[in-house]
């Protein structure tokens, strides 16, 4: 790393792959940031769809081996946007190599790894080097003024919390088996893909860790059309099936470290349902409530207010005061999802540049795998599961 830039690379260039680069793209072209980002490498399986996704998204150069990218003198950050299998392994050996990382969520496939992730990422940090994994929903601007509230005391003592993320894009039984319905891959289905978000920001939001859980977890469709990659096809449909190894959906109910009661879902099967986050969070002295559908607005109740003008109130999260807006549009003009890697990306240069831990850190998500696995266990043996180690 030069003085004024960050040469980054990326491993793994497919929907994650796409909503990073943006986000690399745009950030120092509306915020004013202490280092320059340097799109230099992104890398794939495949040199020519690695070549053509550079050239697509903006990256200087493609390549199709990982382990020379993290061991390039010339790269200072690991951008990792790989299925869960190869986070691990990735992760552990850019940090061992002094690069700082970025990886998506969840962490890892398992506790176990982790474990070892947050352990090198400890160490590597006593020598300037930083790790953070990427829960994007932080930092949509609603979320993040969500948690100032509840940290100013304005909902009082946290009761309940309600959380959950809706999806349909695998209700139809005969979408094709893919690696995110593979357990080897993506070490969870709906619990880890889409639940960890709605975990991570239940305990962002409260600033309480989750300390026990009772779930359940169910696998409606056990088995799938093979992908044609899959069955090494071309130009006809597959006619072979495999079966799906992880939930489709998962329940839980939580008992959070401050005393509040949480109740979680998360699914691939709510009908009608493309992206749905829905949380509310009900304390002693008032509520707020946030959809992913109004991503620029927050419902705020006060309860102290008298019952004849209590209520929920509409907050247009769009003012220049409000967390990252004022690097984009006018009050009134929405930001979208893609936006929140952007400021992903903000915060993450800005921690480098002033030599400080960036937020989420690996320790945070492992908290979150903690979580996964207490839920896991508590569905298989149908009892109250704690989280910590």
């Amino acid at each position: 790393m030069t003085s004024t830039t960050l040469s980054v690379a990326m491993i793994g260039h497919s929907f994650m792959g796409a909503a990073h680069s943006h986000a690399w793209r745009t950030a120092p072209r509306f915020f004013d940031l202490p280092l320059d980002p340097v799109m230099s490498v992104v890398c794939g399986r495949d040199q020519d769809r690695a070549a053509a996704a550079a050239l697509k998204l903006g990256w200087a150069a493609g390549a199709s081996d990982w382990r020379a990218v993290v061991h390039d003198d010339a790269i200072d950050l690991v951008d990792i946007c790989t299925p869960g299998d190869s986070h691990a392994e990735i992760a552990i050996a850019a940090l061992e190599a002094g690069k700082h990382v970025l990886c998506e969520k969840p962490l890892a496939n398992s506790v176990a790894e982790a474990e070892a992730m947050v352990a090198a990422a400890e160490k590597a940090a006593r020598h300037g080097v930083r790790a953070m994994v990427g829960f994007t929903y932080r930092r949509v601007p609603a979320i993040a003024l969500a948690r100032r509230l509840v940290r100013e005391g304005r909902i009082g003592e946290v009761r309940h919390v309600r959380a959950q993320y809706l999806q349909d894009w695998i209700a139809d039984p005969e979408a094709p088996l893919s690696w995110r319905l593979q357990k080897d891959r993506a070490g969870s289905g709906a619990l880890g893909d889409i639940g960890a978000h709605v975990i991570d920001l239940a305990q962002f939001i409260t600033g309480d860790r989750i300390q026990e859980v009772s779930g359940r977890m169910e696998t409606f469709v056990k088995e799938r059309p093979l992908a044609l990659e899959h069955a090494g096809l071309s130009g006809t449909a597959s006619t072979e099936w495999g079966p799906v190894t992880v939930d489709d959906a998962a329940a839980f109910v939580a008992q959070f470290s401050g005393g509040a009661m949480g109740v979680f879902e998360a699914t691939r099967f709510a009908t009608g349902r493309k992206n749905a986050i829905r949380l509310e969070i009900n304390g002693s002295r008032g509520s707020i409530a946030f959809d992913a559908e109004d991503m620029d607005v927050l419902q705020y109740h006060d309860a102290t207010e008298a019952s004849y003008v209590a209520g929920f109130r509409r907050i247009l999260v769009t003012e220049p005061e409000h967390p990252y807006v004022a690097a984009w549009w006018p009050a009134g003009h929405g930001l979208g999802y893609e936006h929140s890697f952007t400021h992903q990306v903000v915060d993450l240069v800005e921690a480098i540049a002033d030599g400080t831990d960036p937020a989420p850190t690996f320790a945070d998500g492992l908290q979150v795998q903690r979580v996964l696995a207490a839920v896991e266990t508590s569905s298989d043996t149908r009892q109250w599961q704690e989280t910590a180690p």
